[in-house]
């Protein structure tokens, strides 16, 4: 094996799935390494399009790939998602037609595992078959939780727990405004307003695509403050003291 699939391989072994919850041999990650290939997708391009054959499933390397469905020529975008990530697997197994299309938001690194490799191979290596049930359970129960928190929810709430679940260790939420409103269905004028209170009580701040969250309980607290939703005229400091007062 090359030192190129080494590294692919060290990174399978220590990101696929739940890394806790079963050992992957360095033999089982060099061999999922060598089933696939190693694309790059620029932003824009697409892994796979909505109705086309399911011929492979796709590992996220690096980057960020969103998905989205189109109706009536109007895109609805479903997730994005980053490392680590499986695409297009569902489908793949039951030899269905992609229920959606995978796009690239920004340039991506993708390990491609066609069908006809992948399968003998997951059925000769129980581990490996394991922890690709885990991962896409693992997305499965992100896909449900998310669901649940659109659920008689408003907008300022949904933006709120949007923030919160896609910020990274920084505090950055790498998304657009007009993005976090294909995600939660709602208008840009409502999102806007919701990141406008948050903004406002100094509990996020904004720039462009992204948004940082500077206090979390803050975001929590002001989600579901009415007091917030007309308060405007304060100071910058008694902002702050007001966001906190709710913890």
């Amino acid at each position: 094996m090359d030192p190129l699939q080494e590294q692919h391989a060290a990174w399978l072994a220590r990101t696929f799935g739940r890394t806790d919850y079963l050992p992957v041999t360095r033999d089982d990650a060099a061999a999922l390494a060598r089933a696939g290939e190693m694309i790059d997708k620029y932003k824009g391009t697409h892994l796979f399009k909505e109705g086309q054959e399911s011929n492979a499933a796709y590992l996220v390397y690096s980057g960020e790939v969103e998905l989205y469905r189109t109706s009536n020529g109007s895109k609805s975008l479903i997730t994005r998602l980053g490392a680590g990530a499986v695409v297009g697997d569902i489908a793949m197994f039951r030899q269905q037609p992609y229920l959606s299309s995978a796009r690239a938001v920004t340039h991506a690194r993708v390990l491609r595992l066609d069908r006809d490799v992948l399968l003998p191979l997951l059925m000769t290596k129980p581990v490996l078959a394991m922890r690709w049930l885990v991962a896409g359970l693992g997305q499965l129960e992100a896909t449900q939780r998310s669901l649940l928190r659109l659920m008689n929810r408003t907008v300022r709430e949904q933006v709120a727990d949007l923030l919160l679940s896609q910020q990274d260790r920084y505090g950055e939420v790498r998304l657009s405004q007009a993005a976090i409103a294909e995600l939660l269905g709602a208008s840009r004028q409502s999102v806007n307003e919701a990141i406008g209170v948050l903004k406002h009580h100094g509990a996020v701040e904004t720039g462009y695509r992204r948004i940082t969250v500077l206090d979390a309980d803050s975001v929590r607290h002001i989600s579901t403050c009415e007091t917030c939703k007309t308060e405007g005229k304060d100071s910058g400091s008694n902002q702050r003291e007001h966001a906190l007062s709710h913890g």
